[in-house]
């Protein structure tokens, strides 16, 4: 969105939210076009009882980085005029922005409909509207395949101080992805930079933002029968993978099974990075529409088996990985997922978040 686009949807969005109170009348003062320094809006506000000047910065992104830049902006803009009151505005306001700016005595407004306006006479509150541009993909989005192999190793890791360098060595990927990820995090204040590099410091905020953007269909998805007991099924399954020499992890239930003994399952899931049909008549598993107790998985990038770890003498993936697999599914899925979590991942956070 250009910027002269993204100032005028933003002075309509937050008229229509102070239009909304009745004997609420507004004047606009200023629109800036960049051109000059100042707020990007500025508006007087008539109430029955009183007169206010909102002052309004407007940014790209609603992540807390550029949220706590634009607050510190009208703190320096309010020496001007003292009793002006200051108001956020961005494509979408992310809770943790919303929450510098409650502290700073600011206001917010977004063009997904959320805002929340408090001053003299007028207090106006519209949140939980969903952010209509969080799903937009492109090479720099936090969740494309190449991104995704960053934060595995992130939160595979959590605390351990990075180099931008050597994380993306260990990701695989290229260094100018690396840095993107970095900053997409910084932008949301997730890591902490230092003189030793960079840490994550909000791995269940970055966790639960995954599992909301994270696409299990993405994967290819082969579904089979057998008449063996599913844990037999499964060991001679690790060990054709083994002497094929083809990259695997058992998944899903099959892999939380593994790190939390309480889970119980009756169908056999596993990545498989190989000739699915090859592997297929080598386990002796009949394809099949309905009816399936075994799923091989070819992965949508090899990313997926980062931190696959040996446990009963198979390869599983990692507790992160199972844990967003298993939030695909509803039910006992997510049931599973919660556990996991509790049980095997938070233990790992700093400071046991």
């Amino acid at each position: 969105m250009k910027q002269t686009e993204l100032l005028d949807r933003a002075k309509e969005a937050l008229l229509k939210c102070l239009q909304e109170v009745p004997s609420v009348k507004v004047e606009v003062m200023r629109e800036s076009r960049r051109l000059a320094t100042g707020p990007d809006l500025l508006l007087q506000v008539k109430t029955r009882a009183s007169k206010r000047t909102l002052m309004v910065d407007v940014k790209s992104i609603g992540q807390p980085r550029l949220v706590r830049e634009a607050a510190n902006q009208l703190a320096r803009f309010k020496e001007q005029r003292p009793d002006a009151y200051g108001v956020v505005m961005a494509p979408y306001i992310s809770p943790g922005a919303a929450a510098i700016c409650r502290k700073d005595g600011l206001g917010f407004a977004d063009l997904a409909g959320n805002c929340v306006l408090a001053f003299d006479q007028v207090f106006i509150s519209k949140e939980g509207k969903e952010n209509p541009f969080a799903r937009k993909r492109d090479l720099r989005s936090l969740f494309s395949p190449k991104a995704e192999r960053v934060l595995r190793v992130l939160l595979t890791t959590p605390g351990y101080w990075w180099k931008a360098q050597s994380l993306a060595q260990e990701a695989d990927v290229s260094l100018g992805q690396g840095f993107n990820v970095k900053k997409l995090l910084a932008d949301r204040e997730w890591v902490q930079a230092g003189e030793e590099g960079f840490r994550l410091t909000a791995p269940a905020e970055l966790l639960t933002e995954w599992e909301e953007n994270y696409d299990f269909h993405r994967s290819t998805v082969r579904e089979f029968y057998t008449l063996r007991p599913i844990a037999d099924m499964e060991r001679l399954l690790a060990e054709t993978c083994e002497k094929e020499k083809s990259p695997y992890a058992l998944a899903g239930f099959s892999s939380a099974a593994r790190y939390a003994p309480m889970v119980r399952y009756q169908r056999a899931m596993a990545y498989v990075a190989g000739n699915l049909d090859r592997m297929a008549e080598r386990l002796e598993l009949k394809p099949v529409t309905s009816g399936a107790n075994v799923n091989l998985i070819i992965p949508y990038d090899e990313g997926v088996l980062y931190g696959a770890e040996t446990k009963g003498g198979a390869s599983v993936t990692s507790p992160v990985q199972t844990y967003l697999d298993l939030r695909q599914i509803k039910g006992r899925g997510e049931e599973a997922a919660d556990f996991l979590k509790q049980q095997v991942i938070k233990t790992t956070w700093p400071e046991n978040e």
